[in-house]
């Protein structure tokens, strides 16, 4: 195995050395409007859905913009752990894009689960919604950074739209 050059990827471990715990900073808050599901059929997978993305906005200490209506919530549904891939592209501040591809899980009772799908708020606390975004730049722009950093985050599913609180892996 190569060793990767000093300060690529933060400092080099010494052997019998811990490295330092990540630490979680909130990045964004965003809010991705979607328009009603389209409801594919039961696979041997669970139920494929497809959600459009029609809109949403971005806030946070490293950035703002909105989330443009290019996109879609691909999910698999009714099964014990239902998965969520949502691909679209936000905008931040100066136009700059920013790709993004999202892979979630929210796990919820029967009850609950069957509330979210008719649109019904359901209390977050009693939903587990996590996500670990992946989000891609342009190389040479001001939002490079984003190629090099770990994001997780939780989300919440409102009637119109999901509420994602996003946090970088420092």
């Amino acid at each position: 195995m190569r060793a990767r050059p000093a300060g690529v990827l933060g400092p080099r471990v010494e052997a019998g050395r811990t490295p330092q715990s990540p630490v979680l900073r909130h990045a964004f808050t965003v809010r991705v409007e979607m328009a009603a599901p389209l409801t594919v059929g039961r696979t041997a997978a669970g139920t494929r859905r497809v959600v459009p993305i029609t809109g949403g906005a971005v806030t946070g200490p490293h950035g703002s913009g909105r989330v443009l209506p290019v996109g879609a919530d691909y999910q698999v549904v009714g099964t014990e752990i239902p998965w969520l891939e949502a691909k679209y592209v936000l905008e931040l501040a100066e136009g700059h894009p920013v790709y993004v591809d999202n892979r979630a899980m929210r796990v919820a009772s029967a009850e609950d689960s069957r509330a979210i799908a008719q649109g019904i708020p359901v209390d977050p606390q009693r939903v587990y919604f996590r996500c670990a975004p992946v989000l891609t730049a342009d190389e040479d722009g001001p939002c490079a950074w984003l190629n090099r950093t770990v994001f997780v985050g939780s989300g919440e599913r409102d009637p119109d739209c999901v509420r994602l609180e996003i946090s970088a892996v420092q």
